[in-house]
């Protein structure tokens, strides 16, 4: 089968460029995005649009062969804020998943779509009841943060909390022709979350466009963003990107940061936040707390190209996340060929290679973390080797044109094996 001749149902509960940006959101744009272009027809079914997308960054929502259909997101009494608490994820994500994946269904039966592409629980309906015979189902789990991870995920109340998800997602594992890891780190931990065979999942990352991301920004972009936020050439740049949540890890990060305030010799930084969210007023008190406030600066929510120059901007990436799936915002960083100081947690490990792409760190240890980060600056004439290590890495393993390629023989795979059975 020709890549032109594949009809794919993409199924998410949301699109960055509907409903603004997050790891998961921004993945699902590109994916729809580099499918379109390989001329492959595209059904994306996820909820009423929140955001209206504009310019270049949606540029896909206007492909004519794209169709896009929406299921309606209902947010319970007390659930909170949509798709961000568990109350949330447990009721109202499960009902979307399960109309969303019933839509699916209808679309496969009806002849419409060849394949169902789904993204964690949001194909519920296509396997509920079960389906009588193999369908061509393909899920994307990401970073199966329901089943557990570092730190504050470790406790037995939240795991036990989110058992009605992790029961949603095993299920439509249960019957996907093929999971994808997004990491081959994850792998292991997908297998024994999901309870699946190893020989039902692969590894297909998520990835970066490498020529999005050189023509964004480059280092006159990055060297007029330091200028006009009166930051010195001079100056490192400590740069950290994503939703200011807990999990994140900023306020081990700042703590760490603390303690390299103390070297006199390390004196010339500054640490940089891009994003937001309803964590920030609480690290804005910590950073004023240990002393912080005037190396550090709050950019919150910014465009695409405001985001890349800060990339360019920056010295080293850092991110103390506690628990992580793939991590777009890495990959970009090492797009810009910046070397990366990560947790070492989810599929990190992937990408940040020690001493050769960056530095790994354990995940809530800021004494470490203020190690590794005095290291980077003790060995600052080789940042830009690694800076290229990382973007070589990019190019070879983690970048859009090969990632769909692999993909787009899955779904061949997957269509040979259903029309065998």
């Amino acid at each position: 089968m020709t890549d032109s001749s594949i009809r794919v149902a993409l199924v998410s509960r949301a699109s960055a460029a509907l409903h603004g940006p997050g790891g998961l959101e921004r993945h699902v744009d590109d994916l729809a995005r580099q499918l379109l272009e390989r001329g492959v027809a595209v059904t994306l079914i996820t909820r009423p649009a929140s955001r209206s997308g504009a310019g270049a960054e949606a540029d896909w929502l206007r492909d004519e062969r794209l169709t896009l259909q929406t299921i309606r997101y209902w947010t319970f009494p007390f659930a909170g804020r949509r798709g961000t608490t568990i109350l949330d994820r447990n009721t109202a994500y499960l009902y979307f998943g399960f109309r969303a994946g019933r839509q699916a269904a209808r679309l496969l039966s009806d002849g419409q779509v060849d394949l169902v592409h789904g993204h964690g629980a949001s194909v519920l309906g296509a396997v509920l009841p079960a389906p009588t015979s193999r369908i061509p189902l393909v899920l994307t789990p990401h970073g199966l943060e329901e089943f557990g991870g570092t730190g504050l995920y470790q406790t037995r109340l939240k795991r036990a909390a989110y058992r009605p998800l992790q029961t949603a997602v095993r299920r439509c594992a249960r019957y996907a022709s093929r999971i994808l890891a997004t990491d081959q780190a994850l792998v292991s931990s997908t297998i024994a979350n999901l309870r699946v065979p190893e020989s039902s999942v692969r590894v297909v990352p998520n990835a970066v466009d490498l020529s999005r991301c050189d023509a964004l920004a480059g280092p006159a972009e990055g060297a007029r963003i330091r200028s006009a936020r009166a930051i010195p050439s001079a100056d490192r740049v400590f740069l950290s990107v994503g939703r200011v949540e807990r999990n994140k890890g900023f306020d081990v990060l700042a703590g760490a940061l603390a303690q390299l305030s103390q070297e006199s010799e390390f004196s010339r930084w500054r640490w940089v936040v891009v994003g937001d969210g309803h964590y920030r007023s609480t690290l804005e008190q910590i950073v004023g707390t240990l002393g912080l406030r005037d190396r550090t600066l709050f950019v919150g929510s910014t465009t695409d190209h405001e985001l890349h120059a800060w990339y360019e901007a920056a010295t080293v990436f850092v991110h103390p996340s506690l628990y992580e799936g793939s991590s777009i915002v890495t990959l970009e960083a090492m797009a810009h060929s910046r070397p990366v100081v990560a947790s070492r947690v989810g599929g990190l490990p992937d990408k940040v290679l020690p001493g050769v792409t960056g530095w790994l760190a354990s995940p809530g240890d800021s004494v470490e973390l203020a190690r590794v980060l005095t290291e980077v600056l003790d060995l600052e004439e080789h940042l830009p080797r690694m800076g290229a290590a990382g973007r070589a890495l990019v190019e070879r393993c983690f970048s859009w044109p090969g990632v769909t390629d692999r993909l787009l023989a899955h779904y061949d795979d997957v269509l040979a094996e259903c029309v065998s059975k």
